[in-house]
Parts: structure tokens; C-alpha cells; sequence
């Protein structure tokens, strides 16, 4: 059955004019790095908040550039610095394949912060952050 659904799914996307494309944090995760929500994903990345008794979700807070901005600017360039050394997996590529097959017709719409699909060479154009991106300041 699955195998239907799966041939199915593959013959709408071959008829499409165009694709969406929406993603989370397994995109990343396939390139290696830790997802947000797995505290020991991130924690085995940057120790020092599993230390302080922290989760990566309490970390990810703008109060502590009021609270311990030492804290805040480390947590962030140390993630900063781990999206800009990543690089992205293979299945950015097979994404990048199908859009020019759809004229470059296509849009992205993504809760990762990582920049991973700019830095795959897609257009930032086409691409909405809904959670913003690391390396971007406004």
C-alpha cells in the first residue's frame, strides 16, 4: 500500500507547473546538525548549557542578552559558526534537480534558521524563514 502511495505521490509531482517545499529541522538534521526540540542533539554540539542546567529552548530566548549577554553572543556565534560549516546533504541537490525541471517554479517555506538553503543554491527569493535566519540581523 505504501508503495501506491509513494508511486502516486511521485506521478502528482511529475505533473505539477510548480513545487512547494516545506521543511523543518530534519533537513538539517541529515546534514548533521542537532535539531532544535532534541536538547541532546544540540547539548553533544555545545556542552556548556547542558552545564548550566539549560535547555536549548530556554537558551533560545532574546532575555538573555539582557540577562548574561557573555552567554547569549556565545550560544549564538557557536551556532552561527556551526550552520556556516555545515554543509548541505545531498537531498538539497535532488531538490534543486526537480525545481529546474519545474522552470525554476517553485517556493520555499522553512521553521530553520540555518541559511542551509541558501547556501545550497537556492534563491532567496523563494525562500520564507518563518522563524527568521541566524545571519541575518534586522
Amino acid at each position: 500500500m505504501i508503495e501506491e502511495q509513494i508511486l502516486q505521490a511521485k506521478e502528482f509531482i511529475q505533473e505539477a507547473d510548480a513545487v512547494l517545499i516545506t521543511a523543518a529541522a530534519g533537513m538539517g538534521v541529515d546534514s548533521g546538525l542537532p535539531d532544535f526540540r532534541g536538547n541532546e542533539g544540540f547539548w553533544n554540539a555545545y556542552s556548556v548549557i547542558k552545564d548550566l542546567g539549560i535547555s536549548f529552548q530556554g537558551m533560545a530566548n532574546p532575555k538573555w542578552f539582557a540577562t548574561n549577554p557573555p552567554l547569549a553572543w556565545a550560544f549564538y556565534g557557536h551556532r552561527l559558526n556551526l550552520y556556516r560549516e555545515t554543509l548541505p546533504h545531498n537531498g538539497f541537490k535532488l531538490l534543486l534537480d526537480l525545481i529546474e525541471k519545474k522552470n525554476n517554479d517553485y517556493f520555499i517555506f522553512t521553521s530553520n534558521v540555518d541559511g542551509q538553503f541558501q547556501k545550497a543554491g537556492f534563491s532567496q527569493d523563494k525562500i520564507v524563514e518563518v522563524h527568521g535566519s541566524i545571519g541575518v540581523v534586522t
